[in-house]
């Protein structure tokens, strides 16, 4: 495989699998680009390479600046902006994951928080089946949440070192 097919699959690739952590496919693939470039690029240059619209690439690169993948600099002299997507992994694995909990954990938590806090008739069995699944449901996200916040703080190697002793 040649290095413009190569790349032209990691784009696509990556795109598919954005989809699945939540992000469009388009956004994907701009990160995709950024991140396979060697220098920064610039908003025309990315249009060119992935064959999308202005307001679809500066809408793309704003998001992808909210999320904490991509920075905007700017060189001496010029005018233009360019972006650049951070190349390691861990750190890249990191940002989603904080994103996607304060985007979609985080509100759950706070829902299902306030729903504990149910008053009613313990002998009903209605109540009691809603208030031992709100229950489960909390304690199973609480988990989730300090495990998300673990992986956040730390370093690559200890993670999976912990992670893979509980499957020992």
């Amino acid at each position: 495989m040649e290095l413009a097919e190569a790349k032209s699959k990691f784009i696509e690739t990556w795109g598919k699998l954005g989809s699945e952590w939540g992000i469009n496919r388009t956004m994907a693939q701009v990160h995709a680009l950024l991140l396979i470039s060697p220098e920064a690029l610039t908003t025309e240059e990315v249009m060119e390479q992935l064959s999308i619209s202005r307001g679809n690439a500066n809408m793309t690169l704003r998001d992808l600046i909210s999320w904490g993948l991509v920075e905007k600099q700017h060189k001496p002299g010029e005018r233009k902006e360019y972006f650049f997507a951070e190349k390691d992994a861990w750190t890249i694995a990191r940002q989603v994951a904080q994103e996607r909990k304060k985007r979609e954990l985080d509100p759950v938590l706070k829902a299902l928080s306030e729903l504990s806090q149910i008053k009613g008739d313990e002998k009903n069995p209605e109540y009691k089946a809603f208030k031992s699944s709100v229950s489960g449901i909390n304690k199973l996200a609480g988990n989730v949440n300090k495990t998300l916040e673990t992986m956040m703080k730390a370093e690559e190697n200890w993670f999976w070192g912990s992670i893979f002793k509980i499957f020992k």
